[in-house]
């Protein structure tokens, strides 16, 4: 069985929870490696719709076990909210799936409080982050001043201390930049004893289990989150999230060595969409993009934001194919464009009167560029219940060939709609 690294391809939101879920019964292993709270998958199992943020999708399926990368930063109110929720739904007992790296870091109330104030304090300028804390969390981890989850496990009085000195630096900033009251360090502190005593069997050193698993022959699917156009460092910087959202982080993360990935699947979305503040050389902002957002449910997870809606953008999915050494993609949404006339598609950007086939590094250029557009018949049957390749509409068929050619790597699978059985699976990259 092969390890599979599935990773977005645009600005997030592509459709990558119902992929995971659909791919997990094959993998005995998931892995989320990166981002925090701020990131949502929806899945929809036989109508049912869910709901996750922190937590692998691969929960839905008894008996997989689901990993949190060191990668990640964990929200513990939003982990064991979930767990509750996951626990009703289900019935089931939801912590013995998991298992929980010693090393990812903590997201605390000081870090959501100063995500929100400098927000504010942006006005106009906002990056439109979510509020949840994401950024101070990475920031502390990087300054060496973050508690991690290993931290639950230590005494009490080594707990404290290393709590205190987080809060002493946080309230300095929000009392004295920002003018917000102070965060109680023993309010903080209760909360942390009660996680610990919850998630204490479930918290791991993530390498040594992970080779575990190897050994023992499991597949793993590494999980990603948001997307690779919000990189930190290749995404549209500064309107991007704090963690490195490429393949390549999935081997950093879950300590394991790049040898034992054997595909890397990018999950794309029939059309782009974009949430919050940045440059988007596609965007509609027409009544094509409203029928986008509305036919596809364009608002988010986490947010309830609409999202922005564009045609596809092949410069932008060139470059997700380069950065992440794709070997195949996951199409979704493509029932989505039923129904229109003509479906277009963005082949090169027109920059300064010259057109240019890369994506440019500077916001200011890639908010100058305008689309080269090319035109696609499209179709008006409903698509919804195919579930064979071949039964597609000639029209569609079309549309994913070129996109197949223009990428240079096939699509192993297409979604026509957002319930587990709404797939045609062109091949299994587990069994590929």
């Amino acid at each position: 069985m092969a390890n599979v690294v599935l990773i977005g391809t645009q600005w997030g939101d592509e459709g990558k929870g119902k992929i995971v879920d659909l791919l997990t019964e094959w993998a005995g292993v998931v892995v989320r490696f990166q981002g925090g709270n701020n990131a949502g998958h929806t899945l929809v199992i036989e109508g049912r719709r869910y709901a996750l943020h922190l937590i692998p999708s691969g929960i839905m399926r008894p008996g997989k076990v689901c990993v949190i990368g060191s990668g990640v930063v964990v929200d513990l109110k939003i982990l064991l909210d979930e767990i509750q929720l996951l626990r009703q739904e289900s019935g089931r007992e939801i912590i013995s799936q998991l298992v929980l790296s010693d090393e990812a870091h903590l997201i605390l109330e000081s870090h959501r409080r100063l995500d929100q104030a400098r927000e504010r304090q942006r006005g106009s300028a906002k990056i439109g982050t979510t509020g949840r804390g994401i950024g101070p969390a990475y920031e502390s981890k990087m300054a060496r001043w973050g508690l991690r989850l290993g931290d639950l496990l230590a005494p009490e009085e080594v707990l404290y201390k290393r709590l205190s000195a987080l809060l002493e630096q946080h309230n300095l900033l929000l009392q004295k930049i920002y003018g917000e009251e102070p965060v109680a360090v023993d309010a903080v502190f209760g909360e942390l004893k009660e996680a610990a005593a919850q998630l204490g069997p479930a918290i791991r050193k993530i390498p040594y289990a992970m080779a575990g698993y190897l050994e023992a022959g499991e597949a793993i699917l590494f999980e990603g989150a948001q997307g690779t156009l919000l990189d930190i460092d290749h995404g549209t910087y500064p309107f991007v999230t704090s963690s490195s959202t490429l393949a390549a982080n999935a081997c950093a993360s879950a300590g394991v060595g790049m040898k034992h990935v054997n595909e890397v699947v990018g999950v794309v979305k029939a059309y782009t969409t974009r949430v919050g503040s940045g440059p988007f050389p596609v965007e509609l902002d027409d009544a094509v993009g409203e029928h986008l957002r509305q036919q596809g449910g364009e608002f988010g997870t986490t947010t309830g934001r609409p999202r922005r809606c564009g045609w596809l953008d092949l410069v932008a999915l060139r470059y997700a194919v380069m950065l992440n050494g794709l070997d195949s993609f996951a199409l979704t949404k493509l029932d989505v464009l039923s129904g229109l006339e003509t479906i277009k598609v963005c082949e090169g950007y027109r920059l300064d009167g010259r057109v240019i086939d890369y994506f440019p590094s500077s916001i200011e250029e890639l908010e100058a560029c305008e689309p080269v557009l090319v035109e696609f018949p499209g179709w008006q049957e409903d698509i919804s219940a195919v579930l064979e390749y071949d039964e597609l509409p000639e029209n569609a068929r079309r549309y994913i060939a070129y996109v197949e050619e223009k990428l240079g790597i096939p699509a192993m699978l297409i979604s026509v709609g957002p319930d587990r059985a709404q797939t045609i699976l062109k091949y299994n990259p587990f069994q590929a």
